[in-house]
């Protein structure tokens, strides 16, 4: 894979690469539902006796639904931020996200957006199954007992329905934390570093498990993290964010087929990908 496969340096020196995965050719399939239009985003965090701090300045992305788009770049660039604002946990100080051409606040009223944190945050006295159905409790979403049963299956955690938080490992915690994620079925799963507390093995379970779910729902994915290969390895697509404010240094699509397997990293391919990604993010 050269270099101009990658993408070429401007004349600003910034990386430019067209976000343009074929389908067919590794990219993703993409759908009408769950598009993503941040539109010259900035956020800037007031504090007080201290100067404001610009998180992101002039950020502006579409990312098309069914898509599984990563974030990378340097500790305090504003991935979080960006996806938080996405999913409207968040105001931004300028601009704006439309989600499907409507306002995240809508969106969020249509229950399109799942979200999944690096703490999975579960109920100490919920066992597995009311921890799953917490948002569909919340919503007063009667869900029959057998789609909450497929999500449990689906998540691999079949046989462990009646068990507590305290009885469980950090993976099958996120997993639960996962399929509460899904249970709405939302459009839209915003993942911030979900498996960064985990052990290496268990990560690498974990993303081949979600992988395997994004196959089966191809719904639009924004998956924050700081693992290069985590994020070669799971992606249609990889925008790198430059140091604070942060703003899109490089937007690379990830053309490798699918489905992808551990061995997928030993290939040349894959180690090129890994390569130019580090880069944009040593030169920052």
């Amino acid at each position: 894979m050269t270099d101009e496969r990658l993408g070429a340096h401007g004349t600003s020196g910034r990386p430019s690469v067209e976000a343009s995965a074929r389908p067919g050719d590794g990219g993703a399939a993409t759908s009408d539902d769950g598009h993503i239009s941040i539109q010259n985003v900035s956020k800037v965090f007031a504090q007080r006796n201290r100067d404001p701090v610009v998180a992101l300045r002039e950020v502006s992305l579409e990312i098309p639904g069914a898509q599984f788009t990563s974030m990378l770049g340097p500790s305090g660039c504003g991935k979080t931020t960006l996806m938080r604002i996405v999913g409207g946990l968040t105001s931004p100080s300028q601009g704006r996200t439309l989600i499907d051409g409507e306002t995240v606040e809508r969106a969020r009223r249509q229950r399109k957006f799942g979200f999944v944190f690096q703490a999975p945050t579960l109920l100490p006295w919920r066992t597995v199954t009311d921890n799953t159905t917490l948002l569909l409790d919340v919503a007063h979403d009667d869900a029959p007992v057998e789609r909450v049963q497929d999500l449990l299956e689906m998540v691999g955690l079949k046989g462990f329905e009646q068990s507590y938080p305290a009885q469980l490992s950090g993976g099958m915690q996120q997993r639960v934390a996962l399929a509460r994620a899904l249970a709405l079925d939302p459009t839209i799963l915003l993942m911030d570093e979900p498996f960064a507390a985990l052990d290496a093995l268990t990560r690498d379970r974990m993303g081949m498990e979600l992988q395997r779910i994004w196959e089966e729902g191809r719904k639009t994915v924004v998956f924050v993290t700081h693992s290069i290969t985590e994020a070669v390895l799971l992606s249609d697509r990889v925008v790198v964010l430059s140091a604070r404010p942060g703003q899109v240094n490089a937007d690379v699509p990830i053309e490798l087929p699918r489905p992808r397997d551990m061995e997928v990293r030993n290939t040349a391919e894959f180690g090129e990908y890994e390569r130019f990604l580090r880069e944009q993010i040593q030169e920052m």
